[in-house]
């Protein structure tokens, strides 16, 4: 059983109070932050693939999956280990995870990169 409440207005917030007093033993409850929305998600690649179509990083292209990873390690400055095979891997940088405001700090800071780097940004999420 998975139950759902976005604490909007008082009425989702007694639905929530009333599935945890209704709640068998053993259940779990989490309040967290709301996750990323559908249009963060569109913006962030249709930047990711601006960046990567106008922009070489250490002289290498890189794709929007790249990108991804490269901004989202330097946002949440998470930490690198060797990698088996050589190379290094970033540990814990996930998007999907973030919240909305994690996301709204991403998109600004490509927007701030893109700045310092003369990126032409695409109008439409749709890159």
């Amino acid at each position: 059983m998975k139950q759902k409440y976005t604490l909007a207005h008082a009425t989702a917030r007694q639905r929530a109070i009333d599935a945890v007093r209704a709640a068998p033993d053993g259940m779990v409850v989490e309040i967290r932050a709301k996750s990323r929305s559908l249009d963060q998600n569109a913006r962030m690649w249709a930047m990711l693939t601006d960046l990567s179509r106008q922009l070489k990083w250490c002289d290498r292209d890189l794709s929007p999956a790249d990108w991804k990873c490269l901004m989202t390690a330097h946002l949440k400055r998470h930490d690198t280990v060797p990698g088996i095979d050589g190379g290094f891997v970033v540990l814990g940088a996930y998007t999907s995870q973030m919240t909305v405001r994690d996301m709204s700090d991403l998109i600004e800071l490509m927007f701030a990169f893109g700045a310092e780097n003369d990126v032409e940004w695409s109008d439409d999420d749709e890159a």
